[in-house]
């Protein structure tokens, strides 16, 4: 890997050309005048940025004829090389090299992150809510992201196809967590699937679906969870035909996140070893955060709603817990995840 981009190295050339024709034209000057240092790099700037204060008194043929070389050749490198570097800086050459640069020092450290391909409407609301959970994560999208949302600029943006396993690669899929596929196209979510699950089998997938059936193939090809946007649109707004209270008030604690956060769940995994065997209510969620376990999914995957307190701690299980957002606040302060 080449320590400096092309950028850099275009750059350095246009400043060590200046540089090379300000000190030629010093040196000669010191010894055709026996002028000072100070005196020649002036009187050799000054030349070459056209200037100018005048022919120095009893200025030699020599000295002239030096001037006359920067004149003719110096001035023009001079220039191109000013104007050079000035359409970098005008360009925004400089800010997306530096974006580059910021985004792979940010990529070298990240893991157990996740990946959103793709960052079209569904995109931008996984985004949303992983911002809100403060959870890392990294953008795949085949437009630049000057088009995007000014809310997203600061994220960790990687313009190319999420199809192509360099990519995925260079958005750190082999150390990530899990991958949001929220393509357009089925049969390109299908290909993200299959390759994220073969760069890392731990990963775990989410992937959107346009047409039904294609599920079975998402799932046959790994993913652990397949989303239709448009049924699950139909039936949330059927449901807020015939249970418009309910809806509203799951939606306030679940779905309204971009704000505040209702809801927490706690991996019994991630907790200290010796709460595994114990009861629910040794945890002191209640006392001390004020929140309340609404459920329990234990090691088989069956859920238990309003669990008693009794309930005995398993692990690879999960506690689902309801608070206020500052209550919330203070549970994940207590038991980080």
């Amino acid at each position: 890997m080449n320590r400096f981009s092309a950028l850099y190295k275009r750059i350095l050339i246009l400043v060590v050309s200046i540089l090379i024709f300000v000190l030629l034209g010093a040196l000669a000057l010191m010894y055709s005048e026996e002028m000072r240092f100070l005196d020649a790099v002036w009187y050799s700037i000054m030349t070459l940025t056209t200037v100018g204060f005048g022919v120095p008194d009893n200025f030699s043929d020599l000295g002239k004829i030096i001037t006359i070389f920067l004149m003719l050749f110096g001035v023009g490198a001079v220039l191109y090389g000013l104007t050079a570097l000035s359409l970098e800086f005008f360009n925004g050459n400089f800010s997306k090299e530096y974006k580059q640069n910021l985004i792979k020092r940010n990529m070298k450290n990240l893991e157990n992150h996740i990946i959103i391909c793709g960052f079209g409407r569904n995109g931008r609301q996984a985004a949303r809510k992983l911002i809100l959970h403060k959870k890392p994560f990294v953008i795949i999208d085949k437009k630049p992201l000057e088009n995007r949302d000014d809310e997203f600029r600061n994220t960790i943006f990687i313009h190319g196809n999420a199809v192509e396993d360099e990519i995925l690669i260079k958005a750190g899929v082999e150390k990530a967590n899990g991958i949001i596929a929220s393509l357009p196209s089925d049969a390109d979510n299908l290909f993200i699937v299959i390759s994220s699950k073969e760069l890392n089998p731990k990963i775990k997938v989410i992937s959107r679906a346009s047409n039904s059936s294609t599920i079975k193939k998402l799932k046959t090809a790994g993913a652990e969870n397949v989303i239709m946007p448009d049924k699950i649109g139909g039936e949330h707004m059927a449901s807020l035909l015939i249970t418009p209270d309910l809806v509203e008030f799951i939606d306030n604690i679940v779905l309204e996140g971009t704000k505040k956060i209702n809801v927490l769940e706690i991996y019994t995994d991630k907790l200290s070893k010796e709460f595994i065997g114990k009861k629910l209510e040794e945890l002191k969620i209640f006392p001390k955060t004020g929140c309340k376990i609404v459920g329990y999914k234990d090691v088989h995957g069956e859920y238990i709603i309003n669990p008693d307190e009794s309930k005995l701690i398993e692990p690879n299980s999960c506690i689902f817990i309801l608070g206020q957002p500052h209550q919330i606040e203070n549970l994940q302060n207590m038991y980080p995840q």
